[in-house]
C-alpha cells in the first residue's frame, strides 16, 4: 500500500465494489471462496493497493455480526493466519523458531478475536499448544474438524 490510499474516501463502499465487481454478493462469500487464503493476499485481490487486511477483516466481523456466525469467523481468522505462519502445517517440532511461528499466529489470533471470544480463544489457543495436532495439519476452512471441536458454534 503506497502513499495511504487505503484510507482515502469510503473505505466500506470501495471494498463491496470491489467484491460486487467480481460476482459475490458479500465480503464473506468472497472469502469463502478463497479459504485459508491469509488476511493481507485477500485484500491484496480486491484492491489497487488501496484496501487493507484489516478493512477486509473488520468487514467480515461485521457480517458475522449479523449473521450470527461469529465463531465460525473467529475459526476462519485462524485458518487465514496459520496458512500465513505456518504454510507448511503444524511443525512436527516445536523448536525455538516454530514455536515463534505458532506464537505469531496465536497471538495475532487473540489480537484480532472480538472481546465476546477471547476467553475461548484464549483456551482454544492452550489447547492446541497442550495438545498440539498431528505434524503437518493445516485446516482448509473454518470448518475443520479439530477447530470445531475446539471452538464449536456457540455464539457468545
Amino acid at each position: 500500500m503506497s502513499g495511504g490510499e487505503a484510507w482515502r474516501g469510503n473505505i466500506k463502499a470501495r471494498l463491496y465494489e470491489r467484491v460486487r465487481a467480481r460476482g459475490f454478493d458479500s465480503l464473506t462469500a468472497f472469502a469463502d471462496a478463497r479459504p485459508a487464503v491469509p488476511l493481507y493476499a485477500l485484500a491484496d485481490e480486491p484492491g489497487n493497493d488501496d484496501v487493507a487486511a484489516v478493512q477486509v477483516l473488520s468487514g467480515l466481523l461485521a457480517e458475522a455480526e449479523q449473521r450470527k456466525q461469529v465463531t465460525r469467523f473467529v475459526r476462519d481468522v485462524l485458518v487465514r493466519l496459520l496458512s500465513q505462519s505456518l504454510p507448511n502445517g503444524w511443525p512436527a517440532v516445536l523448536d525455538d523458531a516454530n514455536r515463534v511461528k505458532v506464537a505469531m499466529a496465536l497471538g495475532s489470533w487473540f489480537a484480532y478475536t472480538p472481546e465476546t471470544h477471547k476467553e475461548r480463544v484464549d483456551r482454544a489457543g492452550d489447547v492446541l499448544l497442550s495438545s498440539p495436532p498431528p505434524p503437518g495439519w493445516r485446516p482448509l476452512g473454518p470448518d475443520d474438524e479439530l477447530l470445531r471441536m475446539s471452538l464449536p458454534d456457540e455464539e457468545a
